[in-house]
């Protein structure tokens, strides 16, 4: 389906080129600020279209992305902790806009660093966590290459944390659709960030820099970028019908233009149309359906994301996610009415765990602060992950808009919570057992 992008003046990230031009004009040649692109099945893997998507570029900003896939690893590995304050030193306090307007001698939590990275695309907060986690930026950078190679990002290389410009800093866009399937697949809780719509801190608000996120159908994430030499980028994930594509362009001519490329391009795959650039390998799926992949939770403004110590709930390659653990046994979808489906089938879920009894306790205790979910069915929902099993809550027999409802007030007090569609739970049921509580 078409949709028209909403228009309005787009507020750019323009970073700072100052004393680098001259070493931008003496480096070798990247051919930068061609345009390129890629489309990629976020589950498969699998190329949907392409145009120049190995012409090599400056990443710009969308060198956060690897930023924060390390800082993901680390609160994972519990090195880091939302809570942890890092130190702001006066190299991190000095990065060129856009930025916090960090002070030097000062601390700031790792949420907040965060956040700052997703919505302002802040170069003094990437710089933080990069001395936090690394000791130091150029070790930090050492580590992002180092990690990108690991996951088959051959062309890429990193020499800072921000994507400030540096004549050494390159990646392609195929480069960059795998990092960003890989944010996806690998945390998938903590890739939720990335649809945060605005950020306050220290009395500022700053809002997302990706206005695609409120004019696409189904977007919700990923990360934009620009600097002079490199054009405008964009990656960009967005999920319709149970399938999430994953998009990125390079060497837009300008933050609306690049928008309006990547709109294109998706609702061409989405569709199953021929690409606009007018690459578009032949998709080939197996005969058997995969496991959709649904919308990741999105994360409100300000909000906490909770603490709920079961990892990564998708390692690399599986396909269930927080969002897509179905509580509609095989039997039962089998043989449930499509009008049934259609009335009061939809759900909310409000926490994954490693024990049944915090599930349980999580998914009561969430329906009792609820009025409209107050007498409704709590079901634990168990998946098997390559982690070990993950105990999902599950609060059931809602109405779509007691679902949102719902997940507007848990939100609101900070309470990690997903609407689950009707269609969707008819459709994802594989992996997945239930038990109901009550």
């Amino acid at each position: 389906m078409q949709i028209s992008l909403i228009r309005r003046p787009f507020l750019v990230a323009t970073l700072v080129l100052g004393g680098f031009l001259g070493s931008f004009m003496s480096a070798p040649s990247a051919q930068a600020a061609k345009y390129s692109s890629i489309v990629i099945d976020a589950q498969t893997g699998q190329v949907v279209s392409e145009f120049n998507a190995d012409n090599p570029n400056f990443p710009a900003s969308l060198t956060k992305m690897m930023t924060l896939y390390l800082t993901f690893e680390a609160l994972e590995r519990h090195a880091i902790s939302l809570e942890q304050r890092f130190p702001i030193s006066s190299h991190a306090s000095a990065q060129e806009p856009t930025k916090l307007d960090l002070v030097a001698g000062d601390s700031i939590a790792v949420h907040d660093l965060i956040l700052g990275l997703v919505t302002q695309s802040a170069n003094d907060a990437a710089v933080v966590l990069a001395e936090g986690i690394g000791g130091s930026e150029s070790g930090f950078a050492e580590r992002m290459t180092r990690t990108a190679r690991g996951l088959g990002m051959n062309d890429t290389t990193f020499h800072n944390a921000s994507g400030l410009p540096d004549p050494y800093q390159r990646t392609t866009a195929r480069d960059l659709s795998v990092l960003a399937r890989h944010l996806y697949l690998d945390y998938p809780r903590q890739y939720a960030y990335f649809s945060t719509e605005s950020f306050t801190y220290r009395g500022v608000r700053y809002s997302n820099h990706n206005h695609l996120m409120s004019s696409f159908q189904g977007m919700d994430g990923i990360k934009t970028g620009f600097i002079r030499a490199s054009g405008f980028n964009l990656a960009a994930s967005a999920v319709r019908n149970h399938r999430r594509l994953i998009g990125v362009v390079m060497g837009g001519t300008s933050a609306h233009a690049r928008d309006l490329k990547m709109a294109d391009l998706l609702n061409a795959a989405f569709d199953g149309r021929s690409s606009p650039d007018g690459h578009s390998p032949e998709m080939r799926y197996a005969a058997a359906t995969p496991a959709p992949v649904a919308a990741a939770p999105k994360v409100a403004s300000n909000s906490v994301t909770p603490k709920l110590n079961f990892g990564s709930l998708v390692a690399r390659g599986a396909v269930h996610t927080l969002a897509t653990l179905s509580p509609i046994g095989h039997a039962e979808a089998a043989t449930m009415p499509k009008k049934v489906a259609s009335a009061e089938r939809w759900a909310i879920q409000v926490g994954a765990y490693h024990e049944h009894t915090a599930a349980t306790r999580a998914g009561t205790t969430a329906r009792a602060q609820v009025a409209v979910t107050r007498g409704k069915p709590v079901v634990v929902v168990a998946s098997k992950t390559p982690k070990g099993p993950v105990y999902s809550a599950r609060i059931t027999n809602l109405t779509q808009s007691q679902a949102q409802s719902a997940c507007q007030k848990l939100r609101r007090e900070h309470k990690e919570c997903a609407v689950v569609p009707a269609s969707t739970q008819v459709a994802e049921l594989r992996g997945s057992s239930k038990t109901l509580i009550d």
